[in-house]
């Protein structure tokens, strides 16, 4: 029997969750040398970002609209998604042989999976319980539709409220995926 996939807002949520996991697992494993490890972490850090960018966009904004406390809730979630854009900001550029650079990926990882589990086990059972199943579908596909348009790369100054974050978003992908391809960075 074929699965299909679903395009609801938890869904796709947790989806990448679960993608990102099976990386981190990868990561924290060992395996491969230096380019390999450089490599998994630029697509874990590509990953992550669009992530980011399209929660900020489209999940955050449905926080402060149908939850209780949203305003509060929603300024704690992008405060976080900052914290770990500084750290990845940093591995960025930083090779895969430089001391630091496993001391900065368990920081980051440990940081992504206490916000996962935070968002699992509370925000987004909330929005599950707030808004009907139309609107998780529709907030699914915007998700969907923009992380295939998001930076690629760490910018933690940039806006992460809508409409700023929503107009510059394309833009900055654009450069980060010119920069990608010119710097052969995997994403």
């Amino acid at each position: 029997m074929a699965t299909t996939h679903r395009t609801d807002l938890v869904s796709v949520i947790e989806h990448d969750h679960r993608e990102v996991e099976q990386a981190f697992g990868e990561l924290e494993s060992g395996s491969g040398d230096a380019e390999y490890r450089r490599n998994l972490a630029d697509h874990v850090i590509a990953e992550l970002v669009r992530h980011s960018v399209a929660e900020k966009q489209f999940m955050y904004p449905a926080v402060r609209k149908y939850l209780s406390g949203g305003d509060q809730l929603a300024d704690k979630e992008i405060e976080e998604h900052g914290e770990a854009e500084k750290i990845m900001k940093r591995l960025e550029s930083m090779a895969a042989t430089d001391t630091d650079f496993d001391k900065l990926l368990r920081e980051l990882i440990r940081d992504v999976r206490e916000h996962v589990q935070d968002e699992e086990s509370n925000l987004l059972p909330e929005l599950q319980r707030a808004c009907t199943e139309d609107e998780l579908r529709d907030l699914g596909e915007k998700v969907e539709n923009a992380k295939k348009v998001a930076p690629t790369r760490p910018h933690p100054a940039s806006p992460s409220t809508p409409p700023a974050n929503l107009v510059l978003a394309p833009g900055v992908a654009f450069i980060d995926k010119i920069r990608d391809a010119l710097s052969g960075r995997h994403t």
